[in-house]
């Protein structure tokens, strides 16, 4: 039986007990009016909901923010590493401000690309706001990476020697809530009849270890191929473009928690999508990028009626 990293072995127990708290919480505040058809605002009760616990102050944001999308639309779009904000309590984990602003710590650019693309797509979309630095929100809590004591040659000083007592505490302020809201989104839309096809949004450097990476973009896929061929065969017929077939990275349930939890046991369609970072650094960048995935989502024989 294989050893649990010390900071999870004492939390696991307690994550069935936290989900069951936030899957029956309110969908809405009292007096929150349901936005009309085809609209997108923002929710403010998710993003102000109170906090599980006493890691996230009271004035500080929630840990996550939501977007609605329109009524018809059936693509659900997460954005796990969009945040690089710390909670006070952490201070700066013993890292300096450059730290904090390389991709160690977010995926750059990726939340604002989710944001485009929602919009273009109609699409319901939720974003983590803390950094993955805090506990990683693609990531198993089982996995050694859930809290990664270093990154990219880079010691987070921070994360180390932590007790069950302090992961606890990251994954009830952090973890649980930002998937908890998403489980229960999932859960209104089957409800209701109502498809959900998820797009999982993140990022990668050009470079890592020195080494280029050739890639645009890559597809990534686990078991459900459903989004990911059509997908790719869309993106590919741009000859300028070098899109990778899980790659830069491969999906598996180590790696990518949200394909398993939320796409493979609820049979629902998925794909998560890395772009190069250089290639989002301007509006230009992501308006372009917004539109050539959105683009292809459409066009991809899965979506067909």
């Amino acid at each position: 039986m294989p050893v649990l990293p010390r900071h999870i072995d004492a939390f696991v127990a307690s994550t069935a007990v936290t989900r069951l708290t936030l899957q029956n919480a309110p969908n809405r505040s009292r007096g929150q009016r349901k936005a009309p058809r085809g609209t997108i605002r923002c929710s403010v009760y998710d993003n102000v909901m109170t906090h599980p616990s006493n890691l996230l102050a009271e004035d500080e944001p929630g840990p996550f923010e939501v977007v609605e999308g329109g009524a018809q639309s059936p693509f659900v779009i997460l954005c796990d590493h969009a945040g690089r904000r710390l909670p006070r309590a952490l201070g700066s984990l013993g890292l300096s401000d450059r730290d904090l602003e390389r991709h160690i710590a977010w995926d750059i650019g990726a939340g604002a690309l989710a944001r485009r693309l929602a919009e273009a797509l109609a699409a319901w979309l939720i974003v983590q706001n803390y950094s993955r630095l805090v506990i990683d929100c693609n990531r198993p809590l089982t996995s050694p990476e859930s809290i990664a004591t270093h990154s990219d040659g880079t010691e987070i000083f921070g994360n180390q020697g932590l007790s069950g007592e302090q992961a606890e505490l990251r994954a009830r302020s952090i973890f649980e809530p930002y998937h908890g809201r998403i489980r229960r989104e999932l859960d209104e839309r089957a409800k209701d009849g109502k498809p959900s096809v998820l797009i999982f949004v993140h990022s990668f450097t050009p470079t890592l270890g020195g080494v280029a990476r050739p890639w645009h973009a890559g597809v990534l896929h686990h078991r459900d191929q459903r989004v990911a061929l059509p997908l790719l065969a869309a993106l590919r017929r741009e000859p300028q473009l070098t899109i990778g077939d899980n790659q830069p990275y491969s999906a598996s349930p180590l790696t990518d928690y949200g394909i398993v939890e939320h796409g493979e046991r609820r049979g629902l369609p998925h794909v998560e999508l890395e772009v190069r970072q250089d290639l989002l650094g301007d509006a230009h960048g992501l308006k372009e990028w917004a539109e050539r995935l959105a683009r292809a989502l459409k066009e991809s024989a899965v979506f067909q009626d």
